[in-house]
């Protein structure tokens, strides 16, 4: 005897097995993140294929929840109320990363640290400290600019040149130490070295005596950042050790690992 599929509830996405609405929803919501937080009803009609009253519906709903608001000028932004779920998610991401930069800290001997880029700043969501009497300590929650931080260049690397030039402005950046780069077309130049040989390096620009080596964590939602480091001359002789047990081929293997499981 044969037997009829029975139909798929309504609302719901046959391919995905998702709920359609609740997907575009989500949709709009990065949209809305691409767009640098802000956006006309016809821009993200532009952006996302999707009809203009479904974007009037959905978005309507979300300004009710107030995931979006509506400005003066009628274009609609993100809402506070991802404030929390961002605060939340980017504690649970230290939560799940641990276990691996637990891993980096003992391969190393040297701290190592997890960071995202969030508003065009460095956010550091995680962090395993070194045993060592002499360490790098950065509070879990702290907000630096990524221009003279080797997670931030790591992360500025992730983007497309246009996006990370628009970050890092037209002005000279902030110097910090005799090292830091304040030419933005310098920086960028650099960028464009670390993409090629994947790890980027801070030597003494955010703070004199510190350097840290950081790689992308490929895979993962949102530009992430893995780093180690220490005192200049520890982390100089982890840089001579060659071979796979050298420490830019190791940073690459956990954060392989690391981005699978962040991987949506």
């Amino acid at each position: 005897m044969s037997s009829t599929p029975a139909s798929a509830p309504a609302g719901s996405d046959r391919t995905t097995g998702g709920v359609q609405s609740v997907e575009r929803a989500f949709q709009l919501l990065e949209a809305l993140a691409d767009s640098g937080g802000v956006a006309t009803l016809s821009e993200l009609s532009s952006v996302s294929g999707l009809p203009m009253p479904t974007i009037h519906r959905l978005i309507r709903t979300l300004v009710q929840q107030g995931y979006v608001r509506q400005d003066t000028a009628r274009r609609y932004t993100l809402g506070p109320r991802l404030i929390r779920l961002g605060e939340t998610s980017g504690r649970l991401l230290g939560s799940w990363a641990r276990p691996y930069l637990a891993e980096l800290m003992e391969a190393t001997g040297e701290t190592a640290n997890l960071a995202v880029l969030e508003g065009g700043e460095v956010v550091y969501v995680g962090q395993v400290q070194s045993r060592r009497s002499m360490r790098m300590f950065t509070e879990v929650g702290r907000r630096v600019q990524p221009h003279c931080t080797g997670v931030g260049k790591a992360l500025l690397a992730q983007l497309p040149e246009e996006e990370a030039r628009a970050v890092l402005g037209p002005q000279p950046l902030q110097s910090h130490t005799p090292y830091t780069v304040t030419d933005p077309d310098q920086l960028l130049a650099q960028l464009a070295v670390a993409r090629e040989r994947g790890y980027v390096v801070d030597d003494q620009e955010q703070e004199i005596g510190v350097r840290c080596i950081a790689v992308a964590v490929p895979g993962a939602p949102t530009p992430t950042a893995l780093s180690v480091s220490g005192p200049e001359a520890r982390i100089q002789a982890l840089e001579e050790q060659t071979g796979s047990a050298g420490l830019v081929p190791v940073m690459r293997h956990i954060a392989t690992r690391l981005g699978q499981v962040l991987a949506p």
